[in-house]
């Protein structure tokens, strides 16, 4: 099935568990001329001032609004913690408008052989639908804890809460069409990346800024 031809361009997802490496991955697409589409960073956008998400969550969640008029996200982390109902009806205000922004993404690329949608919880929230194959960003056990524990103001606790939202790493490895495991090195994550490029592009990969 890939690479399309005439059909638009391969859409591949992109995904992996706390600390795997994701970030840094989706910048090796980047860096190979893929545009990507960072659902995070749509929602930070939202949530932002003059977001178009702000106003319709501090209706929702009253007092989580910041001085300059953006969402504080440790207001909201508060006010939706262990409140499945309202940590329902928070998604039901954000999905729809990051699924808005994927869309008009999509559009605006549609010429490209391969656009890389970055999302965390892909599978979590069956993301997977909209991608013609998924990467999942892995690595072992042991290196996730480390680095994810490295991160300022993070600990075993935290850690372990955020764990437990997401779908175990080996689910995900055994779902995906491509693995890529960031525990080997940047040049071994790297080459991967160009591989996945070449299988779902053939003739029609992107331009390198480094080629020629």
């Amino acid at each position: 099935m890939w690479p399309k031809a005439g059909s638009g361009p391969v859409v591949l997802g992109l995904t992996g568990s706390i600390g795997m490496g994701k970030s840094a991955t989706a910048a090796l697409f980047a860096k190979r001329g893929v545009p990507v589409h960072d659902a995070d960073a749509a929602v930070h956008a939202l949530y932002g001032p003059g977001g178009a998400a702000a106003l319709a969550i501090e209706k929702a969640f009253p007092g989580v609004r910041d001085a300059a008029g953006g969402v504080d996200r440790t207001r909201l982390r508060a006010a939706v913690l262990d409140a499945p109902d309202r940590m329902a009806a928070l998604e039901q205000i954000v999905h729809p408008l990051v699924r808005a922004a994927s869309t008009e993404f999509l559009a605006r690329h549609a010429d490209a052989p391969l656009v890389v949608l970055d999302i965390p919880l892909l599978y979590e929230t069956g993301g997977e639908g909209r991608c013609d194959a998924v990467a999942v960003v892995s690595a072992p056990p042991e290196i996730q804890r480390a680095r994810v524990l490295a991160r300022p103001g993070m600990d075993e606790a935290t850690f372990a809460a955020i764990l437990a939202k997401q779908m175990p790493d080996a689910e995900k490895r055994a779902r995906a069409d491509f693995v890529i495991d960031t525990s080997r090195g940047f040049p071994a994550a790297e080459a991967e990346v160009a591989r996945i490029i070449a299988r779902l592009t053939g003739d029609r990969a992107p331009s390198h800024p480094g080629d020629g």
